[in-house]
């Protein structure tokens, strides 16, 4: 069988492009819509994408007046959506830093349970100050403490998932036995940062436990992908860096003892697309003229961990930046911004404009074909194993991917024309289900 692409949906309200909101099209109000986000979900499963993902963070996101703020909470969000979708996985991020492993293991459970095994979970450590100074914390923990934290949460979390084993419920009427007590094991944690006694309080699901998904590409970050993760959504700008990157990844993951075809690879691209290349020029044009640069010149000062009024918009950045190991926060999208303003020696005007897109993903505007081919080089030169695919407008660029791209992809046999019999998410992704760790294997019978 030809190696299948994957796709994943990346929504963010009004588009990913920061001057969405300000199109004639677009409502301002439609990330607090469900029937905004009905329809993107119904019109990336019509394109058979695996999956579509929603960001989140525990604080509220950017100077009000750069646009619309605020976000639903989206393992609710998704399972209203498992409700109106058949097919489509259903991703969502939490952060390890500010949440408990038993209470977050419990709704990913549940998600998976409702949605008919379509569960994911883009496992995130939260950098900023500002989230943390929402848990009564004065300061964002350091970076390695932050990973160190979420590989014990994540292997809480795979105890608690285990907790049950499959066959647990017996529904015996005749004998009046609900349930196996010696099916179920307590994972009796103590840790450095957890104590958990008891099971969870949801049997074991559909996929075993959701598609792990994980977003840094952060040394640290890098580390605890080729751990756990079975998807990453990584930010690439060239197709060099992305063929290094997926490289290292899959090497990293066969030493970490894991196969490494387990593990997918799907860098962020913002499609922009027009029925020439002249017009899909012209729709990037647009939207850059509607980016007010005074809020990218803030967002890009805190990024950067510089003092505000640090950068001139028609300067190129300071020479004396702080370094990638003095950062504590996001420190791979530090390391792309800065090097992408260094490598095609940007103004500060020209690098906003650049990442008013995607904050760093690539961005290709051009005609359905070229997009397409943009997407078949990387994925059969060794750079992906499919695509974040990040509309700039919504919902009108999701509709047009599906209705112009991907009928190009599925005539060169890339993309499937269905989903077919196979129905989680883990086997749309081609992943098996996870073995219950404390369930044996019973050894062979001796002949």
């Amino acid at each position: 069988m030809t190696r299948q692409l994957h796709l994943n949906a990346f929504l963010m309200n009004t588009g990913h492009h920061e001057a969405s909101w300000r199109l004639p099209e677009s409502d301002p109000y439609a990330h607090v819509r469900l029937d905004h986000y009905v329809q993107l979900a119904r019109s990336a499963e019509r394109g058979t994408f695996d999956s579509l993902f929603l960001a989140d963070g525990p604080q509220l996101w950017n100077n009000l007046a750069q646009r619309p703020a605020g976000a639903l909470e989206p393992l609710t969000l998704l399972t209203a959506l498992a409700t109106a979708t058949e097919h489509i996985g259903l991703i969502a991020t939490a952060s390890t830093s500010y949440n408990s492993p038993y209470n977050l293991a419990r709704k990913f459970a549940s998600l998976d349970i409702i949605s008919g095994g379509r569960a994911g979970w883009n496992i995130v450590t939260t950098a900023g100050a500002e989230a943390a100074r929402n848990f009564g914390l004065d300061a964002e923990p350091a970076h390695a403490e932050r990973y160190a934290r979420a590989a014990e949460f994540l292997d809480v979390a795979l105890k608690l998932w285990d907790s049950w084993e499959d066959d647990t419920i017996l529904a015996d009427k005749t004998a009046g036995v609900w349930g196996d007590d010696a099916k179920i094991h307590p994972p009796r944690h103590r840790g450095e940062y957890f104590s958990v006694e008891g099971a969870l309080n949801v049997p074991r699901t559909p996929q075993g436990y959701p598609l792990l998904v994980q977003a840094g590409s952060s040394e640290d970050g890098k580390a605890f992908a080729a751990r756990y993760a079975e998807a990453v959504f990584t930010a690439q700008q060239t197709i060099e860096d992305a063929r290094a990157f997926y490289a290292d990844l899959k090497s990293r993951t066969a030493a970490a003892g894991r196969d490494p075809d387990h593990i997918k690879v799907l860098p962020g691209i913002v499609p922009v697309l027009g029925s020439t290349e002249a017009e899909a020029r012209a729709n990037e044009r647009l939207l850059e003229d509607h980016i007010v640069y005074e809020h990218g010149v803030d967002r890009l000062e805190r990024l950067l961990q510089l003092p505000a009024g640090t950068l001139e918009l028609d300067a190129q950045l300071p020479a004396d930046l702080p370094s990638e190991d003095a950062v504590e926060g996001a420190k791979s999208r530090y390391t792309l911004v800065v090097e992408l303003a260094r490598r095609d020696r940007l103004t500060v005007r020209e690098l906003i404009g650049r990442l008013g897109g995607g904050r760093g993903h690539l961005t290709f505007a051009g005609t359905p074909e070229q997009v397409a081919d943009a997407i078949e080089t990387w994925f059969t030169q060794g750079a992906a194993d499919g695509f974040n695919i990040m509309p700039a407008v919504l919902p009108s660029g999701l509709e047009a991917f599906v209705d112009h791209v991907v009928p190009i992809l599925r005539a060169r046999g890339l993309l499937r024309r269905e989903y077919g019999a196979r129905q989680t998410l883990r086997e749309r992704y081609g992943l098996p289900r996870p073995a219950n760790q404390y369930v044996r294997t019973p050894a062979p019978a001796l002949v």
